[in-house]
């Protein structure tokens, strides 16, 4: 754990500390892989009370991915299903969540660093006009190498899996129906995430690796 890990660490449990404002507002985006893969073998019918069960074998029907935003403070959530996460998609997502949120004054984006997560893909996509738009709607904020534990939208994506996911999915239309169902009723719920891990608690939990970078950082040691 680096003296760069620790400030962009840092930088975003602050962010999840502070208060909503709508025009201000502050999501979390990644984007998950998913597998499509069909039974070869019908399974057996089912009886009451017993548990649905699949054959073996399967068949495989290529992959794509699903790009997901969620809003923690208000449970607002958006999601889209592509073949690819190039930069078009990144982009093109990422206007339709200008958009989305057309009062703001400015939207921080909690992501990773994947290559395509920059203000490049605006300008490979769109005119020079356009681009520049977008580029004053966000504020974009990274989270370390090997943290997408910081990221919230991965306990989203976690509770997706284990919901949702957790069967075989032949077709990217059914995938795409399933999911965006999913996350259209956990916003109209109003799931939001409550998040308790703050830089105090990193500073004492996390105290050996504060330490190592300045030994001043021992005074947040638990007793």
């Amino acid at each position: 754990m680096t003296a760069k890990f620790i400030a962009r660490m840092e930088i975003i449990l602050r962010l999840y500390l502070l208060p909503y404002n709508p025009l201000r507002p502050i999501v979390c985006y990644d984007e998950r892989p998913c597998f499509l893969i069909g039974n070869t073998v019908k399974g057996l019918a089912l009886k009451p009370g017993q548990v649905a069960k699949e054959h073996y074998a399967y068949s495989k029907h290529g992959s794509c991915c699903i790009l997901a935003m969620v809003e923690p403070l208000t449970g607002m959530r958006y999601a889209r299903i592509r073949r690819a996460r190039r930069k078009r998609e990144f982009a093109l997502y990422m206007q339709r969540l200008a958009a989305l949120y057309s009062d703001a004054e400015i939207i921080t984006v909690v992501l990773d660093n994947l290559n395509t997560h920059n203000f490049s893909s605006f300008y490979e996509t769109f005119d020079a006009h356009e681009a520049a738009r977008l580029v004053d709607r966000f504020n974009f904020i990274y989270t370390p190498k090997g943290a997408s534990w910081l990221n919230m939208i991965e306990i989203e994506f976690s509770a997706l899996s284990r919901q949702c996911l957790n069967r075989r999915i032949p077709s990217i239309g059914e995938l795409s129906n399933e999911v965006i169902a999913y996350f259209k009723e956990r916003t109209e719920k109003r799931v939001k995430i409550v998040w308790e891990f703050s830089r105090e608690t990193a500073r004492q939990k996390l105290n050996r690796r504060y330490s190592q970078v300045n030994v001043k950082n021992q005074k947040f040691k638990l007793i």
